[in-house]
């Protein structure tokens, strides 16, 4: 069951990066991507909350993200927003407005809480991944910067 979830998280984020209008020869690397990213994400809500879970999903996909921008010299973004669909919180939000026309108004809020925690936690796992890869650029600038002889 689970290869294929994978594979078709694969076949999605590829179709997705069409969408996206992501240029050909990339196509196939964003769905490696975003596949790794589903494959990270069920392997660790078996052991872990949801939130964790997406956590170490979106970590493993930006990083994965910001190595193939390298390898290939293309935006991070390209392989990034693509890799992260799947993790994309969008069936929490559909439950959301769905409690709200049944009247379920508690409930709703519990959904619309869970799907905000989870798209914080995307949120602050790419902006740690960056984080890191931009401290890792700035000591190599300063490495290249010529010396000054007092």
């Amino acid at each position: 069951m689970m290869v294929f979830q994978v594979v078709g998280a694969f076949f999605a984020v590829f179709g997705f990066s069409i969408y996206l209008d992501v240029p050909k020869k990339y196509l196939r690397y964003c769905g490696y991507i975003g596949a790794i990213g589903w494959f990270v994400y069920l392997m660790a809500v078996k052991k872990m909350n949801v939130l964790m879970a997406t956590f170490l999903a979106t970590a493993t996909i930006a990083f994965i993200s910001h190595i193939c921008a390298r390898i290939f010299k293309a935006p991070v973004t390209v392989f990034l927003i693509a890799g992260i669909i799947t993790l994309v919180p969008g069936a929490g939000m559909y439950r959301t407005v769905s409690q709200i026309l049944l009247g379920n108004r508690s409930l709703a809020m519990e959904y619309l809480q869970e799907t905000i925690q989870i798209a914080g936690m995307i949120a602050l796992a790419i902006f740690i991944i960056d984080a890191i890869f931009r401290m890792i650029q700035a000591k190599k600038w300063k490495e290249k910067l010529p010396v000054k002889h007092k």
